[in-house]
């Protein structure tokens, strides 16, 4: 995972509210917190289509503590 330029990631927004509040990247996703959608990061270039979008809840977490065995 490389890390978007902040140059870049500070103009991008979350291209299905129509706030377009702006996006945070988490991993290979660049997340909004407003409607909880993570759009991937495909080989450096953000993918901000609606319809390539996921639920937030169903990319890795790579904060998240491990599972308790």
């Amino acid at each position: 995972m490389a890390a978007l330029n902040p140059e870049l990631l500070a103009i991008l927004a979350c291209p299905a509210c129509e706030e377009r509040p702006p996006l945070e990247q988490r991993g290979d996703y660049l997340v909004c917190a407003q409607c909880r959608r993570a759009y991937p990061i495909r080989d450096g270039i953000p993918t901000l289509l609606e319809e390539e979008s996921l639920p937030l809840d169903s990319i890795p977490n790579d904060d998240a503590p491990p599972p308790l065995s």
